[in-house]
């Protein structure tokens, strides 16, 4: 995959100008050396529902190294990884810093200090590595588990007169009771928002893992994508096909995924939405509004006979130590500490997040998250994540013209297939 290093230069003077008057977007100074101070990016540490987290993991770190000071630089998620890709460029980037795992962190490993040596020892402790791992290599530590659980309201396939404790099973059964959800209750079949490219790659993961064979969907992880497959040209067919019925909700190219999609759903106006597992758009938001024992939690309907249907997760997020840091060892540490035990609790309490140590108890979450930690048992890699951000983007970009209609399924595997090659 290629690496995305280019950044415009007007980009990176603005980098410059914001970082040396102490704003959010960068440290006021060089940082990653050995004199006691360690910066870490992210886009968590400012939420409320992360304090704790963060506290906890600080503790951690100073029981060790009581003479270093950690400062959190919390930057927007939707400039992120421009912000830090400039300030690498500038040389003037953390010395720890938050990812997603899959493309947007494979893109940048040469940026980054392999940690094999220095989380030997949390490997049996945590899930997810392999979502931050490149040739072998691991480049960050898990905190929490991603995937892309097939929620529903219980409530409203009760109103629609169907079992709530008996989803459907197959897609035809499927598309059957969303008929029957909208003739009774008014209520769309999914939640889509697609503003930002997103909702194909949920789509494509959920479903895909009901329509590829167990075979397809290990070859299509290992790297080699048939493109041409009629069961991967299915998946994209569906896309289309179910927003030409009116399934989706209305206008899901003009919806943002986070977090009006989810406010759909979690307001009774979709009966299922393909959502999260880590800290938004999960089961802990849907139960705030729905009740905990009003939101399920189904196997995704299957398209295919010949596939076997599974929770599509990864490593979510991770942190990784900057290669120029003065102290790799040190802020390693500092990342073991951000994945700790004792601070994914917190993280868990807090934000609902799935994290990366499954041994954390959830029983009292309710039944959507027992049945969600359950499925990781079983679980299969998420099929987008296996993608490069280049061919991520393309493909966001190319859903929304699919359901717009100004494009064929047909030239968007073409398009995708030669982007993947690239």
């Amino acid at each position: 995959m290629k690496q995305r290093t280019l950044f415009s230069a007007a980009l990176v003077a603005a980098l410059a100008l914001t970082a040396g008057c102490g704003s959010a977007a960068g440290p006021a100074a060089p940082t990653g050396d050995a004199s006691g101070k360690l910066v870490v990016w992210d886009w968590k540490s400012g939420d409320a529902k992360a304090a704790s987290y963060v506290a906890k993991a600080k503790a951690e770190f100073a029981k060790q190294h009581p003479g270093v000071t950690v400062e959190f630089v919390a930057q927007p998620y939707d400039q992120y990884y421009t912000l830090l890709g400039a300030a690498i460029q500038a040389k003037r980037g953390p010395d720890v810093m938050l990812f997603n795992g899959g493309g947007q962190i494979r893109d940048r490993v040469g940026d980054l200090a392999p940690l094999d040596s220095y989380v030997a020892d949390d490997r049996s402790r945590l899930s997810g590595w392999d979502a931050f791992t490149k040739d072998g290599k691991v480049y960050a530590e898990p905190v929490t588990l991603q995937g892309h659980p097939f929620y529903y309201d219980k409530s409203l396939y009760e109103k629609a007169g169907l079992n709530p404790d008996a989803p459907p099973r197959t897609w035809d059964d499927f598309v059957r009771d969303c008929g029957t959800i909208a003739a009774k209750t008014g209520a769309k079949c999914l939640a889509l928002g697609n503003k930002e490219g997103a909702g194909i790659q949920f789509f494509l993961s959920a479903v895909g893992s009901a329509t590829l064979t167990p075979q397809e969907s290990t070859d299509w992880i290992a790297g080699k994508r048939n493109w041409t497959s009629p069961d991967v040209k299915r998946v994209f067919e569906l896309w289309k096909q179910v927003n030409d019925a009116g399934l989706n909700s209305d206008g899901p190219n003009s919806t943002a995924m986070f977090n009006d999609a989810f406010a759909l759903f979690q307001s009774g106006k979709a009966a299922n939405v393909i959502g999260l597992m880590s800290d938004v758009g999960h089961w802990k938001d849907f139960a705030e509004f729905l009740g905990a024992d009003k939101v399920g939690v189904m196997t995704t309907p299957v398209v295919n006979p010949a596939a076997t249907p599974a929770l599509p997760y990864d490593g979510g997020i991770g942190y990784a130590v900057a290669k120029s840091t003065k102290d790799p060892k040190l802020a390693a540490d500092l990342v073991r500490s951000l994945s700790s035990t004792d601070a994914l609790k917190s993280f868990y309490a807090d934000s609902g997040a799935i994290a990366a140590d499954t041994s954390i108890d959830v029983s009292a979450g309710g039944p959507a998250v027992a049945t969600i930690v359950s499925e990781v048992k079983t679980g299969k890699p998420a099929l987008h994540v296996a993608l490069s951000s280049k061919t991520l983007d393309l493909m966001g970009r190319l859903s929304q013209q699919l359901l717009s209609g100004s494009i064929g399924v047909d030239e968007v595997l073409q398009q995708l297939a030669a982007s993947d090659k690239g």
